[in-house]
C-alpha cells in the first residue's frame, strides 16, 4: 500500500471511530443547539453572497462536486444566492480542471457546466446581485413552487439534456413539501451521484426553535427523507458524511443512488 492510500484508510477508520464516538455525538449536537438558536449560519458569505449554510456543509459540498462531476446542479431554495455561487464556483472549477487535462481553451460566457435554482419567491434585490456576479454565466434561476407540476416539468426537461446531476433540496422544511420533491427530482440523479437534503437537523433540535414555523420535531425533512428510502431501495442514505462532518445541517441528508 503506497503513502496515499494508507492515508485514506487510517481516515476511514478515523472516521468510523469518531462516528461511534458517543461523547463526541453528544458534544456536537449540543453545540448545534446552542449555534443554531444564535442563527450561527446566517452569518457566513461565499464570492461575497450570504450562503445560510455551515462551514463543513460547504466543504462537503465542494468534495461531493468534484467526486460526482455533475454537469448540473439543480437547487431547491435560492434566499441570497450564496449556495448558487459557491455551486457555480465549484463547477467552474471542474470546467477548468478538465481544460487543462484536454490542453483546451474555456469560453467563461458560455460554460459547459451549470447550476439552476430555483426558489418560490426570489427577491429582485437577490437576483440582480446574482445575475451581476462573476459567476452569473453558470446559473439559472427559475420562480416558482419547486413542486408546482409545470416548474417540476420545467426542471426535469432542463435535466434531461444533462449528463450527469447533482440534486440539492433547501426550501420549505415540510414532510409534506419536502417528500414531494424527492418524489419530483431525486430520480433525476444517476447511480453514484446524490440528492442532498438539508435542514433534516430540524428533527434534533429543541422543539421550542420552530413555533413560529410549520415544520417541527416529527414533520421536516428527516421524517421525509426516511419515508422516501423505505419506499425507494434504489436510494440509501450515506451515513458516512454523518460521521464525518459531526457539524451539520443535514443529519441522514446524504442520498446516494446505488442502483
Amino acid at each position: 500500500m503506497n503513502l496515499h492510500s494508507r492515508f485514506i484508510a487510517e481516515c476511514a477508520a478515523e472516521i468510523d471511530a469518531q462516528g461511534a464516538d458517543e461523547a463526541l455525538i453528544a458534544a456536537s449536537r449540543r453545540w448545534m443547539d446552542l449555534a443554531s438558536a444564535r442563527k450561527y449560519s446566517y452569518h457566513f458569505r461565499f464570492l461575497g453572497r450570504p450562503i445560510i449554510q455551515h462551514p463543513q456543509d460547504i466543504c462537503a459540498l465542494q468534495e461531493l462536486i468534484w467526486t460526482v462531476k455533475p454537469d448540473l446542479v439543480v437547487e431547491t431554495g435560492i434566499a441570497h444566492g450564496g449556495s448558487l455561487v459557491a455551486s457555480a464556483s465549484f463547477l467552474a472549477l471542474l470546467d477548468y480542471c478538465d481544460a487543462a487535462r484536454d490542453g483546451v481553451s474555456l469560453d467563461p460566457a458560455r460554460p459547459r457546466r451549470k447550476v439552476l435554482g430555483i426558489d418560490i419567491d426570489i427577491r429582485s434585490h437577490n437576483r440582480s446581485a446574482v445575475e451581476s456576479h462573476p459567476m452569473a454565466s453558470r446559473i439559472e434561476m427559475m420562480q416558482g413552487s419547486s413542486i408546482a407540476p409545470e416548474i417540476v416539468a420545467a426542471i426535469r426537461a432542463r435535466a434531461a439534456r444533462a449528463e450527469r446531476v447533482l440534486v440539492l433540496l433547501d426550501s420549505n422544511h415540510t414532510h409534506e413539501h419536502v417528500l414531494a420533491e424527492l418524489e419530483a427530482y431525486a430520480d433525476l440523479v444517476p447511480v453514484g451521484s446524490y440528492c442532498v437534503v438539508y435542514d433534516t437537523l430540524v428533527e434534533q433540535l429543541p422543539a421550542e426553535m420552530f413555533q413560529d414555523r410549520p415544520w417541527r420535531r416529527g414533520d421536516n425533512p428527516m421524517t421525509a427523507v426516511r419515508a422516501f428510502v423505505a419506499d425507494h431501495p434504489e436510494f440509501e442514505i450515506d451515513r458516512t458524511w454523518d460521521k464525518k462532518l459531526l457539524l451539520t445541517a443535514a443529519p441522514e441528508g446524504f442520498l446516494r443512488r446505488v442502483r
